[in-house]
Order: structure tokens, then C-alpha cells, then sequence
């Protein structure tokens, strides 16, 4: 996956433990972690108690080192997406956004399992054939059902059909892929989706809008930029708007996971997307982003798991504690 979309370093924790009585189990799970959900007039999203930073967290504690487990705190405290596997879609997501609702906020989810994915990159793999997609879009939603979700759908997918990584002759079949997954998810209730864009780095407005929306951007709630990617919040927003104005004035969500210190400029230019050193965790999730057009500021990547297997890295989606702390503390 070309991980090219999320500026601000984050100035806090920003951690709100709840101590309501008659607190749900997650949330008194968080507190026994230290791990606590975020306001909700501000930040509706899931903190997920028992997600790889807040095990990490409570492994430097039991250990003594505090200072680590600080640092790792502040990825623990904030939600961050659950992108869905390909083993039993329907059971993984109903036990999310069952835990979610319990703890009375929104799952936020990634789908991330396109045929032909990444075009052989450190991402590869994605569903079989068209029929494998379809059914794993349909238990998805099935295990949503009408609890709450906002879901990231399908990152680089587009564009790589505009940049023709994608070999031509399965273009068609993914446009139809997309349209039907906007269209089925949307038959839940209570989810909101946004269809992948891109970033501030890699494309542009005039060459996205028409694929967006053979895509399904018309029936979609709008779009996603900076998906696992290092782009300021600030050329994020620009990029985003002029897009906007293409598709309809749909508006958008920036993942602003890891975009603290903006992208990287050194070393080969090939992989300044996959573990670029220096980086630092971005402006924490939020919906109050002060602005119409940005629906909110996400961290749609984990910070602290690998973009792949470079720089010393694990493989793609793997928990790398040595990354998370530098993004930690790059962004104090």
C-alpha cells in the first residue's frame, strides 16, 4: 500500500478517564489500564482498552519503565481505527462495535481487502476474486448491524486505478466493487462511510474526481486523505477542499496519525512512505475541527504498527514498539 496521506505535533495526552458510576465494562477495563475513553462531545470514537498500545503500556509499567509507558500512553488514550480482517469479517465486527456501543461510542473501521490490493507491495493479498469481496463487504455489515460505525473504505484503491498500478483489466470490476460496497454499507442505519482519496502528495483533484465517483462518492457520506501517510493537517485540508469542490462539496476526514513533523524528505524517495524516520503523532481525533468541509481529524493508521518490512520494520500492520516511541517522542 502507498502509505502517502495526514500536521500539528500533539501538545497533550489529552486523557479523560471516566469515573461515572455505573460505568460500562470497557470502561472500567480503561481505567484498570489507565486507559480511558475521550470526551464525546468532541471525540465520539472508540478507545479500544485492550488494543497493542495499551498492552504495551501496561508491559513497560510491569516492568518499571514508567517514562516508556508514558510515552506510549499517549497512543493508548486515543481511538484509533480497526481495520477488519479477512477471517470471520461478520464476528470481528460485531464484537467491536458491540464493545463500542457498550461504552457508548462510535466504531470507527478500515476496509482494507480489495482484490489485486496494493499491486504486490508490502500490502499485497486483498479478497480472491469479486465473489470472496462481496461476501466479506456483506458479513461486515451484517456484523455492524444498526450499531454506530464510520468506516474508511478501501485505502490506495482508486488511486491506484488512476495511477495504473492496477493492471487495467481489473478496473472495471473494482469500480463495481465500490460503488456495491458504498451501497451495501449504507444500508445500515447507523453507518457513515468515507471512500479513500488519497493525499496532499500523490494526486490531484482534476484527475480524482471522475474515478471518485465511478467509485460511488455520490452515495457515500464523503471521503478520506492522508490514510497512513505523513502530509501536514494543513495541506491535507487544502488538498481536501479542492477536491471537494469536484465531488459535489462532499466533505472529508484528514488521518492525522503520524503527520506531526509533515513527510519525510530524505533518503530514497521510493520509501519515504514506509517507516520514515523522525515522524511524530499528529493533532489527537477529533470532530471538532473547527472547520464545515473536515467531518474530523482521525488517526485512521495505528501509530506504532509498520508500514512493512523496511527500514528494520516487521511486516505490514505488525505492533513496532521501538516506531511508536519515537513517534511519542517526537511529538512531546
Amino acid at each position: 500500500m502507498y502509505r502517502t496521506r495526514t500536521g500539528r505535533a500533539m501538545t497533550g495526552a489529552g486523557v479523560a478517564v471516566l469515573l461515572l458510576s455505573g460505568c460500562s465494562s470497557d470502561e472500567k477495563k480503561s481505567q484498570e489500564k489507565g486507559v480511558g475513553q475521550q470526551p464525546k462531545a468532541t471525540d465520539p470514537y472508540w478507545v479500544n482498552p485492550e488494543g497493542s498500545a495499551a498492552r504495551q503500556v501496561a508491559e513497560y509499567r510491569e516492568s518499571g519503565e514508567d517514562d516508556k509507558a508514558d510515552l506510549i500512553h499517549r497512543i493508548a488514550s486515543q481511538p484509533s481505527a480497526d481495520w477488519i480482517g479477512t477471517e470471520d469479517p461478520e464476528g470481528q465486527t460485531r464484537r467491536i462495535t458491540e464493545r463500542a456501543t457498550e461504552a457508548d461510542r462510535d466504531a470507527l473501521l478500515v476496509l482494507y481487502n480489495i482484490p489485486h490490493r496494493d499491486c504486490g507491495q508490502f500490502s499485497k493479498g486483498g479478497a480472491a476474486d469479486a465473489g470472496a469481496y462481496r461476501a466479506w463487504i456483506d458479513g461486515v455489515a451484517q456484523g455492524i448491524g444498526d450499531r454506530r460505525a464510520t468506516v474508511i473504505l478501501e485505502p490506495d484503491a482508486v488511486l491506484h486505478l488512476v495511477d495504473s498500478c492496477t493492471p487495467k483489466e481489473f478496473h472495471e470490476e473494482r469500480y463495481t466493487l465500490m460503488r456495491e460496497a458504498v451501497e451495501r454499507l449504507k444500508r445500515q442505519p447507523g453507518t457513515t462511510v468515507y471512500l479513500d482519496a488519497g493525499n496532499a502528495g500523490w494526486s490531484q483533484p482534476d484527475v480524482l474526481h471522475e474515478p471518485l465517483r465511478r467509485a460511488g462518492i455520490d452515495r457515500a457520506d464523503g471521503f478520506a486523505v492522508n490514510v497512513s501517510n505523513f502530509y501536514s493537517t494543513a495541506d491535507s485540508a487544502e488538498f481536501g477542499k479542492r477536491l471537494s469542490a469536484k465531488v459535489g462539496g462532499k466533505p472529508f476526514v484528514i488521518d492525522t496519525s503520524r503527520n506531526g513533523n509533515g513527510p519525510y524528505t530524505g533518503g530514497d524517495p521510493k520509501e519515504k512512505w514506509c517507516n520514515p524516520p523522525g515522524r511524530a503523532l499528529g493533532e489527537v481525533p477529533t470532530t471538532g475541527t473547527g472547520d464545515p468541509l473536515i467531518d474530523a481529524y482521525l488517526w485512521i493508521k495505528r501509530p506504532g504498527e509498520s508500514d512493512g518490512d523496511c527500514k528494520g520494520g516487521p511486516k505490514a500492520g505488525d505492533w513496532w514498539p521501538e516506531y511508536a516511541l519515537e513517534l511519542a517522542r517526537k511529538s512531546a
